[in-house]
């Protein structure tokens, strides 16, 4: 068993919390680096403090494997002298450390090249109002109590069926930080967020014929995770129907990605219209605004806004404000993934998605309460349903796709037995436009809330 030791307390903690630090603390060591940028010389600068603390713990096959206590934290400068861009960070929050780290970031900035689209978010951007999201949900659990959760929620999935043969493990998780930052621009703020999981993965056959799958819950709130049970029970299960799995003869057909692996296909896309791929050229969706990517009935929306969202935020990682918006209307491309230095270099503005996107639902026009699994599984035919894939064949210049795929073969509607090793292929821009349903099944994956999603063709390599 390995363990990780964590260091004491500082003097400066919050003890409600858990935090080491207080978000005092946190203010006086910003503005005492800002303050030194000043003095330096600097046009502009922007300071953050953070502070990260948790508890990870994994069992496997009903012995306590791993403990692990883990303390972070950072102060990161960016200083601008000009239209030129420095930035320094340091781990030690010592005042002459703070001065060492502005002074570096100072240095950096006075010797890089100008860039015309440096500099700090415009003030007109700047987040005036910072709601309160419900984001912090501390989990006051110790490494005894986690190990039992993982325990129980692996003994379950043994439970299951005695074809449940071995484990990968469970695991339990509670993770925490805080953050506050402050540029010479007016904008200051920060607030604290939690993230919390379970997760397990069981074994199923033995020799040549096993399966392994698995399953987890993650939430910000620890009440609001499944039950070790229930999670155990349902990895099992996932494992257990795919016992048997075959190859199949290449073919070209309907593809049925279930509604975890379709969020994969919402991030790609918002991978192609970010600002980083699309001032740099490297998108196959270049100069999509207002162009049509995605059948009529398809709409995706961002609410940064949503109480305990996994994507939520009250302001973006600039400090500017964020707001719910249309990002794909009737398949249009409304708008970009754009912080405020890709903003510029398009001849834009910000849309408030410095550090990625927030709270995306996907969703089809054409989709009832009742299609679940069973009606797109209907909806497929006859064809592949994906539950899991391999490798990251994804060319984002010319969109190209290529993974490796297990799942299940569909004839007339119902699942006629697992299938693995095989390929599916084609491209973004095709698959897009190829969607034909999407799912009730809505199932949230991160900053990504999506149905499974069907695909009207693709390529799939077999035997």
């Amino acid at each position: 068993m390995k363990t990780a030791v964590t260091t004491p307390p500082a003097p400066h903690s919050s003890p409600e919390t858990g935090f080491s630090y207080s978000r005092a603390f946190f203010e006086e060591l910003v503005d005492a680096a800002l303050a030194h940028a000043k003095k330096l010389g600097a046009t502009d600068a922007g300071v953050q403090a953070s502070e990260g603390c948790g508890l990870s713990v994994s069992v496997r096959r009903g012995e306590l494997e791993n403990v692990e206590r883990n303390r972070d934290k950072s102060l990161s400068v960016t200083v601008y002298v000009g239209q030129r861009r420095g930035n320094a960070s340091t781990s030690d929050f010592s005042p002459q450390a703070v001065e060492q780290t502005v002074r570096s970031a100072f240095d950096i900035a006075r010797f890089t090249a100008e860039d015309p689209a440096a500099g700090l978010p415009d003030a007109d951007d700047v987040a005036r109002e910072q709601p309160d999201l419900d984001l912090f949900h501390p989990w006051a659990i110790s490494s005894e109590q986690a190990a039992e959760l993982a325990l129980r929620c692996e003994a379950a999935a043994f439970a299951t069926s005695r074809r449940i043969t071995n484990s990968e493990g469970a695991g339990v998780s509670a993770q925490q930080s805080h953050f506050f930052m402050a540029y010479s621009n007016g904008f200051r703020g920060g607030y604290a967020s939690s993230r919390h999981s379970l997760s397990v993965a069981p074994i199923a056959g033995k020799g040549a014929a096993m399966q392994r799958d698995y399953w987890y819950s993650s939430m910000r709130h620890p009440g609001e995770l499944a039950a070790p049970e229930a999670v155990g029970r349902y990895a099992a299960e996932r494992a257990l129907s795919r016992v048997g799995a075959r190859k199949i003869a290449t073919t070209e057909c309907p593809v049925l990605f279930e509604a975890p692996l379709a969020a994969g296909l919402l991030g790609a896309y918002v991978q192609a219209t970010s600002g980083g791929a699309l001032y740099r050229k490297s998108s196959f969706l270049l100069d999509s605004l207002g162009q049509q990517v995605f059948p009529k009935h398809i709409d995706v929306f961002e609410d940064p806004f949503v109480p305990r969202g996994k994507g939520s935020a009250p302001f973006d990682d600039e400090g500017v404000r964020v707001q719910p918006r249309t990002v794909v209307d009737a398949g249009r491309v409304n708008g970009y993934f754009l912080g405020s230095y890709s903003a510029r270099k398009l001849g834009m503005r910000t849309t408030g998605n410095a550090g990625g996107s927030h709270n995306l639902v996907m969703r089809s026009r054409r989709t009832r309460a009742g299609d679940d699994l069973e009606a797109m599984l209907r909806k497929l035919g006859t064809g592949l349903f994906v539950i899991e894939l391999l490798g990251q064949g994804v060319n984002y210049v010319t969109g190209d796709y290529s993974r490796g795929a297990s799942g299940f073969w569909v004839e007339n509607g119902r699942i006629a037995y697992p299938v693995q090793e095989v390929t599916i292929a084609g491209n973004l821009k095709t698959m897009f436009a190829g969607i034909e349903a999407i799912g009730a099944d809505a199932y949230n994956q991160g900053a990504k809330t999506v149905g499974s999603v069907l695909v009207n063709r693709m390529k799939v390599a077999g035997a």
